[in-house]
């Protein structure tokens, strides 16, 4: 086996950014195919299905029937991922109030303000 196809492997979680990134831009449900033709990285059709039903089986994507296959469609935005991803990590943790205050501790400036902002638009204060 050459290690030519190593040298060009990349990590999975950068395949699956580039993966959701296409999802996101075409803003349609997409098929293996599609993807991997916009991805043009040349993998195996069935690699690229196999990704995307993964991400379907973590909830990250829904599909629907496309032909004899499906297409696949991200179930929210980029925040919105990045939101469920901490919230999923603070609710694993025991100790939420001192996570919460080293997070909050760690905000720039700019970024304390505007969680400032939204904690009081979500209580119905002044925006």
């Amino acid at each position: 086996m050459s290690g030519r196809g190593q040298e060009q492997r990349r990590p999975h979680g950068e395949l699956v950014a580039d993966v959701l990134a296409v999802l996101w831009e075409s803003g349609r449900p997409m098929t293996a195919h599609e993807v991997n033709a916009a991805l043009g990285t040349g993998l195996a059709r069935t690699t690229m299905a196999t990704i995307l039903t993964r991400l379907h089986e973590k909830g990250t994507l829904r599909r629907v029937p496309a032909g004899r296959g499906f297409a696949y469609e991200p179930v929210e935005d980029a925040a919105g991922l990045v939101a469920g991803r901490m919230r999923r990590e603070l609710e694993s943790e025991p100790q939420r109030d001192l996570v919460l205050r080293r997070f909050v501790s760690s905000l720039s400036e700019d970024d304390e303000e505007t969680l400032r902002r939204l904690l009081l638009e979500a209580e119905g204060g002044p925006a």
